[in-house]
């Protein structure tokens, strides 16, 4: 069968993940996986959330926030906020990246902090949660090594990819449209051991066979093997840095816009 992008059917599309993409947080990354683009951040602060005092429940906590901008999708979608709330599919989705991230992560380490993790969607073209995923478990690992825990909280990497069936075929990283035309359509959730945290698979139009969900899964583990090599070359330095704004320096008086401007490489 040839794909939609002329891919094997055990290919992955073409990934790049990048550090320190934004200036402000402890840690971010973006990632690139075909024409997805997630911008992943990592921040932290030095308190938990109100029912974790009320229940003395010992720790800190990880929570995550994903969101789309309008102009990711093929059609501009509206902004959630305009709306008032947040759609069924966008707190799903932010609480899969949410466990999975907890999932590798020793909550009793981090001490009396909330670690906030943020998911931005650039661009969409298939695969958004499961690049949420793996870029912010990279942004992760990096934020731990800049915030210095007497012990290290994160246990092992995380990741995850989307499997599927398309005119039959079992199929690894399924772009936009064979997303859209898949017979069945799974995202599987991983840690660097082999240790399964999520599995999700829905049969689309007709039923799988046990056969088929094994060839789907070792497609999975076959591409998510790729995926922790990438995330332990940019994780050990062995990585392009993406150039970001340089900080402002909130001690230096400025006198004029002329001055302001200084500080900003145009």
């Amino acid at each position: 069968m040839k794909r939609f992008d002329g891919r094997k059917f055990d290919e992955l599309r073409k990934i790049k993940l990048s550090k320190d993409y934004l200036a402000h947080p402890l840690a971010s990354t973006l990632i690139e996986i075909g024409g997805t683009k997630v911008v992943c951040a990592v921040s932290m602060e030095n308190r938990v959330p109100p029912w974790m005092r009320q229940q003395n429940v010992p720790g800190g906590w990880l929570t995550c926030e994903y969101g789309m901008l309008p102009a990711s999708t093929h059609s501009r979608m509206r902004r959630e906020a305009s709306g008032g709330k947040q759609g069924g599919r966008t707190v799903e989705i932010q609480r899969l990246i949410g466990r999975s991230l907890r999932g590798v992560v020793d909550l009793k380490k981090i001490g009396q902090n909330t670690i906030n993790i943020d998911c931005d969607v650039l661009d969409a073209d298939g695969g958004t949660r499961c690049a949420g995923i793996t870029g912010a478990a990279t942004a992760l690992h990096l934020a731990v090594k800049k915030a210095k825990f007497k012990q290290n909280p994160v246990n092992e990497l995380v990741a995850a990819v989307s499997v599927g069936i398309v005119k039959g075929q079992a199929v690894l990283d399924l772009c936009y449209e064979e997303d859209c035309g898949a017979d069945v359509d799974m995202n599987i959730v991983m840690t660097e051991s082999g240790k399964f945290i999520e599995i999700q698979g829905t049969a689309e139009e007709q039923p799988f066979s046990r056969d088929q969900f094994n060839e789907m899964m070792n497609l999975a583990e076959k591409g998510l093997k790729e995926i922790f090599a990438l995330q332990r070359k940019l994780i050990d330095g062995d990585s392009e840095k993406t150039s970001r704004p340089k900080r402002m320096n909130p001690n230096k008086g400025l006198c004029s816009m002329g001055d302001a401007l200084g500080e900003i490489k145009i």
